[in-house]
């Protein structure tokens, strides 16, 4: 067998939900993509443009992202990868200590980088960067409610200041005014940053017209470190153009359900609109799993009276007071690893019942989740909703594989978890190219 063609991207992520993300906007722009759930001890042995690599790092130790995020780079670099892509949250959520910026600047001293960018923008979920300033909708972010996330709370919008927190580097701003003028615009803005000594510069971006504009002048950077949003415009940096066949996945069959463990707005809208729709749905209450309570087998004898008339939901999902209320009785690691390993625990269960159209809330969960499931490898399938892809995936639970949506907290629609399993509806018409 030939060996597989040379990585064009090689992409590490921070967490499991964003990884999809960042391939969702591959896939979208026309790449194969293959996501892996942690770093492969084998070689790529399926043909793919790019390979995202999905870390759960976000928000463990700094030295432990590090090391975690430079084994990835190694065997993305045994791959071929001919250009590294550091993928992070469009929030930028993460605390004085990092995780972005140690990773980032671990990541070019291994490179022998001396210069690249970073920007969350992701115009096309409502994330803007204008003046160096991350809003999220008409809002800044820390007036969205991510100043209440319960382990990265978001209380400075300004990027350049956050990020030289975690930086030894020299932080600078490539600001609207420049991406507006495009590529020749930014190469001389980048070539003035570095003779100041700015190693890192944030850029602005309010529209994909943006994010298209500043591709070009990234195509020569060894590192580009983003949200999924610059992902738009770098595959035709590689001669790709957008084609539903990229986006192509198995028939879709078997059970569906919905698993929870965000706490965010959107998810809690998400949960709401399910409820609301007359659809079952349970609860899962913390304290009781701190008592003991076998709560995974009650919620697997529930879902087992229900899920052959259509998608269940399983969640902890809760407003900011209730989860801080746990947080005080628990402890806020203990209350997420707890309530992550029982919904993880409940996925599993679920897929063994036969469900083989999975929908996964909240990047933490997630990432338990693939976990549990023993998935190792993804591929990348067409968009439910900005940033939001269907995968297929072989797991031992289910050995012909399973649809599988990993969905970051902030993202989706309020009618999500219904429209997720109407979009994977089989037979179906490929979904058109999409226009950035």
């Amino acid at each position: 067998m030939s060996s597989p063609a040379r990585l064009k991207i090689g992409c590490i992520a921070d967490d499991f939900t964003g990884a999809t993300d960042l391939a969702n906007n591959l896939v979208r722009a026309g790449m194969r993509v293959v996501q892996t759930i942690g770093v492969p001890q084998a070689p790529l042995d399926t043909e793919a443009d790019a390979v995202v690599v999905a870390l759960k790092s976000r928000t463990i130790p700094a030295s432990e992202a590090i090391a975690q995020s430079l084994d990835a780079l190694r065997w993305l670099q045994a791959q071929g990868a001919q250009q590294i892509y550091f993928k992070y949250c469009s929030t930028f959520d993460s605390t004085p200590a990092g995780n972005i910026g140690p990773v980032t600047e671990a990541l070019m001293d291994a490179l022998g980088c001396d210069f690249t960018i970073a920007t969350p923008a992701f115009p096309d979920n409502k994330r803007t960067v204008f003046k160096g300033y991350l809003f999220a909708g008409d809002v800044l972010l820390n007036e969205s409610g991510m100043q209440n996330h319960p382990l990265t709370p978001m209380t400075d919008p300004n990027l350049v200041r956050v990020l030289q927190a975690q930086c030894q580097r020299k932080v600078g701003l490539i600001d609207h005014n420049v991406v507006a003028q495009g590529e020749a615009a930014i190469r001389a803005r980048i070539a003035t940053l570095k003779a100041e000594g700015v190693r890192i510069a944030i850029v602005d971006a309010v529209s994909n017209a943006d994010l298209l504009r500043m591709g070009p002048a990234l195509s020569d950077m060894a590192l580009v470190t983003a949200g999924s949003g610059v992902a738009i415009a770098l595959p035709a940096n590689f001669g790709l153009q957008p084609t539903d066949q990229a986006a192509a996945l198995p028939a879709a069959s078997g059970l569906q359900a919905v698993v929870s463990g965000s706490c965010s707005v959107a998810t809690n809208q998400q949960v709401l609109h399910f409820i609301q729709s007359g659809r079952p749905a349970l609860a899962i209450d913390p304290l009781r799993i701190a008592a003991g309570q076998d709560v995974r087998a009650e919620a697997l004898a529930w879902a087992q009276g229900k899920i052959a008339h259509g998608p269940v939901l399983i969640y902890s999902t809760a407003e900011p007071a209730a989860v801080k209320a746990i947080q005080s009785q628990l402890g806020v690691e203990q209350a997420g690893a707890m309530v992550e390993q029982t919904i993880a625990g409940i996925a599993r269960g679920l897929v063994e019942l036969g469900v083989r159209q999975l929908v996964v809330a909240g990047g933490e969960t997630s990432g338990a989740c693939v976990q549990a499931l023993e998935i190792e490898q993804m591929r990348i399938g067409g968009q439910i909703d900005p940033g939001v892809p269907w995968c297929h995936a072989a797991s031992p639970a289910a050995r012909q594989g399973l649809h599988i949506t990993l969905k970051s907290g902030n993202f989706g629609t309020p009618d999500f978890f219904t429209k997720a399993f109407t979009a994977l509806a089989w037979p179906r018409k490929p979904p058109c190219p999409p226009t950035f």
